[in-house]
C-alpha cells in the first residue's frame, strides 16, 4: 500500500478545464494537467485493496494499484512500463475513456474514487515528454504476413501486438487517414489527432505498414488478401447508424451525427471545404439544433454545435431521466446508471428525457420544428402520454442514437462470415475466429458499439489468438 493513510488525509482532486467561454472558440484540448507533486499525492490515496475491484472494472485489466504505488514512489518510468503491459494506448483512454475503473474503486462508495484516469494520462504523457516511449522492434521475424482491415483502436492494438511478435502486418483503412473513429468520430477538443500520428510513427518503425484509401470489399477483394496473407483480422467497427423512422425524415436538415462530426474533424485537420464536406456543408451556426440521443456521440454533437455558434442546442433522450446518484448498495462495483453531465453539456445545452420524436414539421419547404410527445415507461414498455404533444424549434437535427452493427455491403458480405443475432460478425473471445478460414474479428465489428478501451482489449486478445493460430503458441499477453 503506497500510503496507509492517504485515502483518509488527502482529498480527491482532478484535472481542471478552461472556462466554457474560452474553450468554445477553438477545437483544442482544454484539460489542465495536475502538477506532478499533486499526481503523486493523488496516487497515494489508492488503498491497494485485497480484492482490487478496479481491475475488474477496467476492460484492459490495468494493474492500477501497482502503477499508483510506483507513481507515489516517483518511479514514473516503472509506472509507464506497468501501464503499457496491459494497454497499448493509454494516452487515448486517458482522454476519452469514461473510467469504469473509478466506478469500481472502493473509494467510490463514498463518491471519492482515486483519480485513476488522470494518473494514467499523466504517466503516459510524461513518458512521451521524457522520451521513454520507443519502438519495440522484434528480435526476429516469423515470415508470416497478417492483414488488419480497419485502423480504429482495435485494429491498431492488434497490429502493434502482432508486429512485436515478429509478424509482418499491413493495416488497410478505407479513409485517407489512420485512426477510425479516433480520427473522425471523436472531436479534437476531446483528443487531438497528433496523438494518433505519434503512435503511427512508432508502429511504422516496429514494422507495421499502413495503407489508406483502400476499402477492402470494394476496390480490393478480400479474396486477394486471403491469397497474399496468412491471416486476416476484421476490425472495421460498427458503422451502421440507428435511423429515425418519422414523417419527413428525408428533409434537408436531418442528418446522422457522424456526417456532422466527420466534417468538422476534417476541417480541423486542414482539409479544404470541398474535401471536408463533399456532399454539402453541415453547419450549426445560428441554428436551433436538436440532438436526438443521450450518449457520448450526442454530447460530441453538442460541443461541436456550440463551437459552430448555434443559436440553441437541445438534446432529447427517449429513456427516463436517470437518478443523479446511484444506490451504491445495489450497483457498486458495477457501472451504474446515473445522470452524467459532460464538459459539452456544461458549455450550454437544454436536456429533456422521456421524449418521443413523432415527425418533422415543414414550413416553406424547410425543416422548422420537431413534433414530440412525452412518454412513460411501465414495466419496460413505452407508452405515449395522452395530450403531451409539443413542438420544438429545429433548423438542424442530428441523429445520435447509436450504431446497429457493421455495414454489411462490401467487406462483411464478401468475407461470407456468419453473423450473430444482432448482426455483428460472429466470433468468440477465446480464439476470435470467424466462420471463414483464416479470418478473425475483433472490436465493435464483433461485439457491437462499445468503448475505445474495450476495442483495445479485443485487439490485444485477437492478436494473441492470431499468433497462436500462426505459430502454435504465443507469448503475447491477453
Amino acid at each position: 500500500m503506497a500510503n496507509p493513510s492517504g485515502f483518509l488525509t488527502i482529498e480527491r482532486l482532478d484535472r481542471g478545464y478552461d472556462k466554457p467561454e474560452e474553450r468554445t472558440h477553438n477545437y483544442r484540448e482544454f484539460v489542465h494537467p495536475l502538477p506532478s507533486t499533486e499526481v503523486v499525492r493523488q496516487a497515494s490515496r489508492c488503498m491497494d485493496c485485497g480484492i482490487p475491484y478496479c481491475h475488474n472494472g477496467c476492460p484492459v485489466n490495468n494493474l492500477i494499484p501497482d502503477f499508483n504505488n510506483l507513481v507515489y514512489r516517483e518511479s514514473w518510468r516503472g509506472a509507464l512500463e506497468t501501464l503499457h503491459s496491459t494497454n497499448n494506448f493509454p494516452e487515448f483512454t486517458g482522454r476519452v475513456c469514461p473510467a469504469p475503473c473509478e466506478a469500481s474503486c472502493t473509494l467510490n462508495i463514498p463518491d471519492t474514487p482515486v483519480t485513476i484516469k488522470t494518473i494514467e494520462c499523466q504517466i503516459v504523457d510524461r513518458g512521451w515528454e521524457e522520451g521513454w516511449i520507443q519502438p519495440q522492434i522484434p528480435k526476429a521475424l516469423t515470415g508470416k504476413n497478417v492483414a488488419v482491415v480497419g485502423s480504429g483502436p482495435a485494429g491498431l492494438a492488434c497490429a502493434q501486438q502482432l508486429a512485436r511478435a515478429g509478424h509482418r502486418v499491413t493495416v488497410f483503412e478505407k479513409n485517407d487517414r489512420i485512426g477510425g473513429l479516433l480520427r473522425y468520430g471523436i472531436p479534437d477538443f476531446k483528443m487531438e489527432k497528433h496523438l494518433i500520428d505519434r503512435r503511427m510513427r512508432q508502429m511504422e518503425t516496429e514494422g507495421v505498414t499502413f495503407r489508406t484509401n483502400v476499402e477492402v470489399g470494394t476496390a480490393m477483394p478480400i479474396a486477394m488478401l486471403l491469397q497474399d496473407y496468412d491471416a486476416v483480422v476484421m476490425s472495421g467497427g460498427a458503422e451502421l447508424p440507428r435511423d429515425l423512422d418519422i414523417e419527413n425524415r428525408d428533409l434537408p436538415g436531418i442528418h446522422f451525427a457522424m456526417d456532422f462530426l466527420v466534417q468538422q474533424n476534417r476541417r480541423v485537420a486542414g482539409d479544404p471545404e470541398a474535401k471536408a464536406a463533399p456532399n454539402g456543408t453541415l453547419s450549426a451556426k445560428g441554428k436551433h439544433v436538436v440532438v436526438i440521443g443521450g450518449g457520448d456521440t450526442g454530447s460530441d454533437c453538442i460541443g461541436t454545435s456550440n463551437r459552430h455558434g448555434a443559436a440553441s442546442v437541445t438534446q432529447l433522450e427517449i429513456m427516463p431521466k436517470p437518478p443523479e446518484h446511484e444506490n451504491k448498495a445495489l450497483t457498486w462495483p458495477d457501472w451504474p446508471l446515473k445522470l452524467r453531465t459532460s464538459s459539452s453539456h456544461e458549455e450550454g445545452a437544454a436536456r429533456d428525457w422521456a421524449v418521443l420524436t413523432k415527425r418533422a414539421v415543414v414550413k416553406d419547404g424547410k425543416l422548422s420544428a420537431l413534433e414530440c410527445a412525452r412518454v412513460e415507461w411501465v414495466k419496460g414498455q413505452m407508452r405515449e402520454i395522452e395530450g403531451s404533444t409539443f413542438e420544438l424549434k429545429a433548423d438542424l437535427v442530428l441523429l445520435a442514437m447509436g450504431f446497429v452493427s457493421p455495414r454489411k455491403t462490401g467487406l462483411v458480405e464478401q468475407a461470407a462470415v456468419a453473423l450473430d443475432p444482432r448482426g455483428n460478425v460472429k466470433a468468440n473471445t477465446v480464439d476470435y475466429k470467424t466462420s471463414a478460414a483464416k479470418i478473425f474479428a475483433c472490436g465493435d465489428m464483433r461485439r457491437g458499439q462499445s468503448l475505445v478501451v474495450w476495442a483495445i482489449r479485443e485487439g490485444r486478445q485477437a492478436a494473441r489468438a492470431v499468433d497462436e493460430f500462426l505459430m502454435g503458441a504465443s507469448e503475447l499477453p491477453r
